[in-house]
């Protein structure tokens, strides 16, 4: 006698589990798949050091030299990764943030370091943002009240786009969520002979909790937070609304910071958008792993690339990820 369900493709006649039944089954049938080249290693370099500096809060990973910052490029693009994202760290800091736009500071100089060394074989990225240096830590230039000054900011921004640009960067990251930056870096950029400099537009950049470590790894001066001008947390559809700004503005490529809890926003930009969508784990997402295996509580490689292929699931076409250079050196290996 025919089960009833067989005849309308229940069990048992269908055996979902036939497909996982192996590595080479879930290898073969694996809807996701990671690879080196859609990894992006965002990168810090510390003005006046003489050899790379640890990070507390972020195991293994540095503040770097000059040289250590040719090695590790270099490293980086020996494992076939996609692109650096670069920060500097300066040793001083003022109200407009003057070392971001100076050409020997310390950003410019390692974004032409980085475009002699591997500038053929990996995107040379840098953050267009004042946070790493200005005094009081905020993304922009403050008004008489201390509030950051939206179109003052824009206007710094347009001069940190020529002077990266011009030190050697492919693609320069509008980090700061000021309204109407990619649109006033594209101007800029096109007007002054770089219409090949591409934008990376931080879209739904939220005021996240999971930026901890990373306030560590720039020595950020922040009092306050960012929440002005960053999203909310609990707001889905305004992360579309930006991205879709930041589209008919001209962007290049578009971000959604950080990924783990916001892959929803990912789903939804992923779906919706022309133009590449990027992800950025966050210092936070790598610490907590970090931390957890080194108690033994979970399986540090399976936890990374679970992680990783949570934000490919989600739709993310590439993503800045600290363990970009490990995880690409091991995935060669397997």
């Amino acid at each position: 006698m025919t089960n009833s369900r067989d005849a309308h493709g229940g069990f048992p006649a269908v055996r979902a589990r036939r497909l996982r039944a192996t590595p080479a089954w879930r290898r073969l049938t694996a809807e996701t798949r990671l690879h080196a080249a859609d990894l992006v290693l965002p990168m810090f370099v510390r003005e006046g050091t003489t050899q790379p500096l640890p990070i507390s809060s972020m195991p293994g990973i540095h503040q770097h030299s000059l040289d250590s910052l040719r090695a590790e490029l270099n490293r980086a693009a020996g494992a076939g990764i996609g692109g650096v994202m670069l920060f500097g760290v300066p040793e001083h800091k003022d109200a407009t943030g003057s070392g971001a736009t100076d050409p020997d500071g310390i950003l410019n100089v390692a974004t032409r370091i980085a475009a002699e060394e591997v500038g053929d074989s990996l995107v040379v990225q840098t953050d267009l943002c004042l946070d790493e240096f200005t005094d009081h830590g905020h993304c922009g230039v403050l008004d008489p009240h201390g509030g950051v000054d939206n179109d003052a900011t824009l206007e710094r921004y347009r001069e940190m786009a020529l002077v990266q640009a011009d030190s050697g960067s492919q693609l320069v990251g509008l980090s700061g969520m000021m309204d109407g930056q990619t649109a006033a870096v594209r101007d800029a950029l096109d007007s002054a002979g770089f219409a090949g400099t591409a934008t990376l537009a931080y879209a739904a950049k939220y005021a996240s909790a999971f930026y901890g470590p990373f306030r560590e790894a720039v020595q950020s001066s922040l009092q306050g937070d960012r929440r002005t001008y960053q999203l909310d947390p609990a707001n889905r559809r305004e992360g579309l609304r930006e991205a879709a700004l930041d589209i008919a503005e001209g962007a290049d490529i578009v971000m959604v910071k950080p990924a783990m809890s916001y892959l929803d926003v990912l789903a939804d930009t992923a779906a919706l958008s022309p133009v590449p969508v990027w992800a950025y784990q966050v210092s936070g997402e790598y610490a907590m792993i970090e931390a957890a295996a080194a108690h033994g509580w979970i399986d540090r490689e399976r936890a990374i690339d679970e992680s990783l292929t949570s934000i490919r699931r989600a739709g993310a076409d590439a993503i800045l990820t600290y363990w970009a250079v490990e995880a690409a050196e091991r995935w060669s290996r397997a």
